[in-house]
């Protein structure tokens, strides 16, 4: 029983942690601003596909450790992590029935407000960045969700399946 519960976590534990390689993996200086928020889509698609396993705690633990790996200020993507996610389990029965265009187009509002999120706390602390630096991975995460979305769940109904 429990190899079969620990199997079921280990696609979600994986994609967490490829999410993580591709944050801290470097990219020339004209790519930088434009890299998607890959942890946050990554939360974004288990919270509102298995909201009770996968909420704001782990959200937070997430944040914690991308904090860590990227330098910043502890607890800003902690904080903006966990206020994502809980919009999102919130209202998760509600954008698992949406198109994917209107799920698309939520996820943009999700990730603007990570953002803006992020932006607050740096005018807080004075630290200061280019708009290009704020915009680049909403777009580009945007652009990206189809895709992801997509790919996870196939990646969940395999494992569901069992195959």
């Amino acid at each position: 029983m429990s190899n079969e519960r620990a199997l079921r976590h280990l696609p979600v534990l994986i994609t967490i942690l490829v999410a993580f390689m591709l944050m801290i993996m470097p990219l020339p200086d004209a790519l930088e601003s434009f890299r998607p928020d890959w942890i946050t889509l990554i939360l974004i698609f288990w919270a509102m596909t298995v909201p009770r396993s996968y909420s704001v705690g782990i959200a937070w633990l997430v944040g914690i450790v991308l904090d860590v790996a990227q330098g910043t200020m502890l607890g800003q993507h902690a904080l903006a992590l966990s206020v994502v996610i809980y919009i999102t389990v919130k209202f998760h029965l509600l954008m698992r029935v949406f198109p994917l265009s209107q799920l698309t187009a939520t996820v943009f509002a999700l990730l603007a407000l990570y953002q803006f999120l992020l932006f607050w706390i740096n005018g807080v602390a004075g630290v200061s960045a280019n708009a290009i630096d704020y915009w680049g991975p909403v777009i580009t995460g945007t652009l990206i969700w189809p895709i992801l979305s997509t790919f996870l769940t196939g990646v969940r109904y395999r494992v569901q399946m069992g195959t």
